[in-house]
Parts: C-alpha cells; sequence; structure tokens
C-alpha cells in the first residue's frame, strides 16, 4: 500500500526488524555502521558495489579520529577538518577519489574529511565537537550542509523518513535486505514553553535500548508522540496530531491551514522546510560562537542533490532562501554550489539532465539517493578551490612563492 494513512501506518512500516539488528548486532557479517549513543551510528571500513559503471567503492576509515582514510599528503600537518553527511563523505567513490583528496592533491596539503552519510547539520556539529577538542582539531572548519540536512537536525530517528520514502526497498535479513541506519541519536527541537530551541539527547543509550526496538510495538510506542514524526505524517497525506504543530508555526510566523485536507500536505511541508532551516540557524549560531571563542575559522558548504539543482536552473527558485539571508546577515564565509551549478551551465548547450550527468552518479548498494561521481567530486573540488585558496593564511604549498 502506497498511500500513508496514519502516524501508527508509518511507524509500523518503519520498525527495524529482529533479523536486520542481528545483522547489525551479532552478525559475522556486520554492518557498515556501529551505535554510537549521541551521533546515531559512526562508519566502519566496508566495499560496497555502488560507484561509477557498477563497481565496487571502497571505504576505510583511520582507527584514530575515525575520519576517510587520507591519501594525498598524509604524513603533512593537517590545518582543514570538513564535516557533514555523505555529500562530505563521498558516498559512491573509493578513498582517493574524493573531493577532499582532489584538493589535498592540488593544494600540497592534506584534508581530512569526517562526513558521515545520513547526519544532519547537528549531528555533524556534534561530530566536530568531539573531534575538535582532541588532539586532530584543526585551524580550519569547513561544514558541508546537504538539502535534507535540516530536516535531519529535528529527526529523533531518521530511519522513520528514510523507511517510509524507500518502503519498496527490500527489508529484513535476506541476503539483498537493506542495511538499517539512521538510529535514534540527539537531536534539537523548538521547545515551546521556553521560546527557543534546545538540544535533546538521542533515545537509546546502549545497544540493549536499541534492540529493544526491533519489535514493532515498542517502535510504535517510542516514537508515537513525537510531533516531528506527526508533522512527516502530514507531508505525506496521512492523519496526524496537529495543535503543537499549530503551536509552532505560530511561534515561527508561518502561516499555515494544517486541519483542511485541500492544504495540509503542501503546508506541512511548508512548516517542515521553515522547521528544519531554522533549526539549523540555530545550529549555526552555537557552531561559530564556539569557532570565534576558540579562534578557529568555519567555512560553510551548501551541496545540492538533483532536483534541487534542475529547479533552480531551470526556474531561479529555491527552498532555502532564508537560510541565504542569514549566512550573510551573520557574515559566514560560504560557498554556494547551487549557485556554482547555475553559473555554470550557462556555458553548456545541453538539457539539464545531461548537464546533471556529468556530476551524479544514481543510488546503488546502501545509498538511498544518489552522490557525486568521481567527476563530480572534481567538479566540486574545482568550484571550492578558490574560495578555499582564499580563505586560508599561510596560502596551501601550491600557491606560496617561497615553496
Amino acid at each position: 500500500m502506497s498511500t500513508l494513512r496514519d502516524v501508527k501506518h508509518l511507524l509500523t512500516t518503519a520498525a527495524y526488524y529482529p533479523e536486520e539488528m542481528e545483522r547489525l548486532l551479532d552478525s559475522p557479517k556486520p554492518s557498515f555502521v556501529q551505535f554510537d549513543p549521541v551521533l546515531g551510528y559512526v562508519l566502519k571500513d566496508y566495499i560496497f558495489r555502488d560507484g561509477n559503471f557498477g563497481t565496487l567503492s571502497a571505504y576505510t576509515y583511520e582507527s584514530h579520529g575515525g575520519h576517510r582514510q587520507m591519501v594525498n599528503y598524509a604524513d603533512q600537518p593537517c590545518r582543514i577538518n570538513t564535516y557533514g553527511n555523505s555529500y562530505t563523505q563521498c558516498a559512491q567513490v573509493s578513498d582517493g577519489e574524493t573531493w577532499q583528496e582532489i584538493l589535498a592533491a592540488h593544494l600540497r596539503e592534506p584534508l581530512r574529511n569526517f562526513g558521515v552519510g545520513g547526519y544532519g547539520v547537528y549531528q555533524a556539529y556534534r561530530r566536530a565537537m568531539r573531534t575538535e577538542v582532541s588532539d586532530l582539531g584543526a585551524e580550519y572548519i569547513v561544514l558541508n550542509i546537504w538539502d535534507d540536512d535540516h530536516f535531519r537536525n529535528i529527526d529523533a530517528a531518521r530511519w522513520i523518513r528514510v523507511a517510509w520514502v524507500h518502503k519498496a526497498l527490500a527489508r529484513g535479513g535476506g541476503k539483498n535486505a537493506y542495511p538499517i541506519h539512521g538510529f535514534p541519536w540527539a537531536h534539537v527541537r523548538y521547545d515551546l514553553e521556553r521560546g527557543r530551541f534546545v538540544e535533546l539527547p538521542g533515545l537509546c543509550r546502549t545497544t540493549e535500548d536499541l534492540r529493544k526496538l526491533a519489535d514493532r510495538r515498542a517502535f510504535t510506542e517510542a516514537f508515537k508522540d513525537d510531533p516531528a514524526v506527526h508533522l512527516f505524517t502530514l507531508t505525506q497525506g496521512g492523519e496526524a496530531r496537529v495543535d503543537e504543530l499549530e503551536r509552532i508555526a505560530e511561534a515561527f510566523r508561518v502561516k499555515v491551514d494544517l486541519r483542511n485536507p485541500k492544504k495540509r500536505v503542501n503546508d506541512a511541508k511548508k512548516l517542515h522546510v521553515a522547521y528544519g532551516l531554522r533549526s539549523t540557524m540555530f545550529v549555526l549560531d552555537i557552531l561559530s560562537i564556539w569557532a570565534k571563542k576558540n579562534k578557529r575559522k568555519l567555512m560553510i558548504l551548501l551541496s545540492y542533490d538533483t532536483p534541487a539543482v534542475k529547479t533552480y536552473i531551470r526556474t531561479g527558485k529555491r527552498f532555502d532562501r532564508d537560510l541565504l539571508a542569514y549566512l550573510d546577515r551573520k557574515r559566514f564565509t560560504t560557498v554556494d554550489f547551487l549557485e556554482k551549478a547555475a553559473t555554470e551551465y550557462k556555458y553548456f548547450k545541453l538539457s539539464v539532465d545531461d548537464y546533471l550527468s556529468r556530476h551524479y552518479i544514481a543510488r546503488a548498494g546502501a545509498q538511498v539517493f544518489g552522490h557525486y561521481s568521481p567527476q563530480g567530486c572534481f567538479w566540486f573540488a574545482g568550484a571550492l578551490r578558490q574560495p578555499l585558496v582564499d580563505w586560508l593564511n599561510p596560502k596551501p604549498p601550491s600557491y606560496r612563492r617561497d615553496s
């Protein structure tokens, strides 16, 4: 059945299977992720057939720090740490093909890659805070924000959305079953009583807590009263409580009618976007204050999936204009890859789809959407090169007159 009925339908569809949990926690062939009570999960070494031309991509992670294996100039001091989701991790390309490694080869200095597929802005921030107080802390922090990351900030468990949107993927413990992830993690929510955003812990403190969610009743009970789950249900056409969501919309000054069946889906999506973008602004406020206090420099990258790029090239419309205004007002150092793509497209006599096929690869393996191909990572690195060089002081070795 493709139509979402209500919150219960959503949660029973998303609930973890016991076989999936066994594969994660007990199987002799473990998952590509490891549970983490704050971050939900961290990545482990793995190989997936998800690359260009149906190839196997190798993902290797350093034992100290957990960042992706450094290839170019790995023996040199590192002053740049990069954080974000799979567009930072560089899913669907092998270790040496990431945009960080392309830049490292060109700049003649290393960049660490702390990207983790599925993370939101808040989870990337928490990963940064864990790392930056260690011996791997760096003077320059790059945070790459992808277009779904805003919504992940407010997810108590992202798997709920993934499992519904991609419900056609094989589930259970079979050989071809899609591997579960998106476990409960630390997240943010708007507190109506306090009139501000607050940080909240993840639901599961131990693997045993997580294991208990491999039961439909337990999973449903855990999330049935979650306002973010209610909001997502409304965006998919299902029935859910609206009273708390109406109060949140009023606090955000977002005009919606969640009681009118004809307007509900679009208005719920409108509120979801507003909620997500405001949560990102909250996280960036915290991170920028920390960076200034600790004498770190911060750069924000804005990256996008193909639908957002298509829409912008064809119509000039984008969902995150409020975020751009915020970044400009707060004077963040920002690189907007939506604008970069639209500017470059003007030089081509191709359809938008053909242009995007130069950069992106379709989903495969454990991915739920497509990513940059090796060519796309090269494009991303090229678009970032000059802003990064301008930002760094002293300049990278390749750009120094005395090198």
